[in-house]
């Protein structure tokens, strides 16, 4: 599957929410919106085996956002939507069955920053060993600082 691809159930959420928070600079915005502990399951690997099952990853995001606006009027309009953030994450790596972590991550920094107008995120996947008795994990930040 190529990235370009567009995935009609991740549409719903782009559309409805018009590319998001766009022009969002973080030069002067200290505000930052987090997702923890997003847990799926997905084909996510590089051998055979791991082709044919699933297994569990789990992501955490922070994105910058002013997120005086929203608050200033409590309104969802006005704000970075992280129900909507969760399930374009989702519908990234279950749709991209990637072999590497640091794939997942860069595509879900990729999409976010499009789909939310997001000028920097940070995108953290982890994904547990138990065979071998760790922990894998990739951190990655893109945008601007």
């Amino acid at each position: 599957m190529t990235w370009g691809h567009q995935w009609p159930k991740c549409l719903r959420v782009r559309a409805r929410y018009g590319g998001g928070v766009a022009g969002i600079s973080i030069v002067g915005v200290t505000d930052i919106v987090s997702i923890r502990d997003l847990r799926l399951s997905t084909v996510i690997g590089v051998y055979d085996w791991e082709r044919e099952i699933e297994q569990s990853l789990t992501f955490s995001v922070d994105m910058a956002a002013d997120v005086a606006k929203a608050a200033g009027r409590d309104d969802i309009r006005d704000a970075l939507d992280y129900s909507a953030v969760a399930h374009t994450v989702k519908c990234v790596v279950i749709e991209g069955k990637f072999q590497l972590i640091e794939t997942a991550a860069e595509r879900v920094a990729q999409r976010l920053i499009a789909d939310f107008g997001l000028a920097w995120v940070r995108v953290q996947v982890v994904k547990p060993i138990t065979s071998e008795g760790y922990t894998a994990a990739i951190t990655i930040e893109r945008g601007a600082q």
